[in-house]
């Protein structure tokens, strides 16, 4: 097993169109937050609630497929600042849907990127580790050679270069192996399979760093927040105190999905889930035995020290970040 669960969000907001659930309606910025509805799309929803009044408009209030209705959106609400957690995130269906993918992906965001560049507002867009070859063990650097293995991977690429080369101000957060404590994702459907079966196989050769959405959601806010070391007159509350550019944003250390499974199942335990499996139970086996229409990466290590000298953090562990998120599900889902 190996997932082909949304790496962000796909367009499918079902929030309100003008107004956040959290979010005051007499706040003076505009933030359009395009994917509000997905697993980072929410939880930037809850973390950007103070700076002003969200945008995050339904499918049916903006279709993001649909470029004129972008440009018209944008000319009505002028956003002072975009998040853009929208993707086309279907790793295999893209193969068989390429255009598909890159007018979310590659097009979406140059779009996004030329408004901003244009108004002189800054876009933080969201990427992916699908962009590096995922060959040897070494972490990727933010600057080491892109050489994507799937079309979902390709089209990112595309948008991160669309949004670099753009002019505008930018931040392009690259993660990897998103999840969160509601939506669609890996340690939901562990938790859903733990419960009903007592083996699983689980591809051991893939390796990564297992992110929660809220984590990128906070870290997103704090590259806004500002610090006594840098606070600079007159400094917009909707500019970050990042310079433009790509940086990695995970958790620290590294494991498979088998390992991040079995790291599932033992935390459940610990907390009285009722499950069918135990952490033994899990059997490794290799992608080759997994066959998949899109190739994935084996080598998915991101190197952080870029985003954490920038921002002057430690960011926590895999395994710390994931007993929050399933004490989060627990608790609340």
């Amino acid at each position: 097993m190996t997932p082909d669960h949304s790496q962000l969000s796909t367009h499918n907001s079902q929030l309100t169109t003008h107004h956040s659930p959290f979010t005051p309606h007499n706040l003076p910025f505009t933030i359009l937050i395009t994917g509000g509805n997905g697993q980072v799309g929410f939880e930037l929803q809850r973390q950007f609630a103070p700076w002003g009044t969200i945008l995050a408009p339904t499918r049916q209030a903006l279709d993001l497929t649909n470029a004129q209705a972008v440009d018209d959106y944008l000319a009505q609400h002028q956003p002072a600042l975009i998040l853009n957690a929208a993707a086309y995130t279907a790793v295999d269906k893209a193969e068989s849907e390429p255009e598909q993918a890159r007018r979310l992906n590659a097009e979406l965001p140059a779009q996004l990127a030329a408004y901003a560049a244009k108004q002189g507002i800054t876009l933080v867009h969201y990427s992916t580790d699908y962009v590096y070859p995922g060959n040897g063990e070494t972490p990727w650097q933010e600057d080491s050679p892109t050489a994507p293995l799937s079309i979902y991977g390709q089209t990112k690429l595309e948008g991160d270069e669309a949004v670099t080369q753009s002019g505008a101000h930018h931040l392009i957060f690259r993660t990897s192996w998103v999840y969160a404590a509601r939506g669609n994702n890996f340690m939901k459907t562990m938790l859903r399979l733990g419960h009903k079966r007592e083996t699983l196989n689980i591809v051991n050769d893939q390796i990564g760093a297992p992110t929660p959405a809220r984590l990128i959601a906070q870290i997103s806010a704090l590259a806004f927040t500002p610090h006594a070391s840098r606070l600079t007159p007159g400094h917009s509350p909707l500019t970050p105190y990042l310079s433009s550019g790509v940086y990695h944003l995970a958790t620290q250390g590294e494991t498979s999905w088998h390992g991040l499974a079995s790291e599932i199942f033992k935390q459940a335990a610990q907390r009285q889930v009722e499950l069918a499996i135990t952490p033994e139970n899990t059997q490794g086996i290799t992608t080759a035995q997994y066959p998949t229409p899109a190739k994935r990466p084996l080598n998915s290590r991101l190197a952080l020290s870029k985003l954490e000298r920038a921002l002057g953090i430690t960011l926590p562990t895999w395994q710390s970040q994931l007993a929050l998120t399933l004490q989060e599900h627990l608790e609340h889902y």
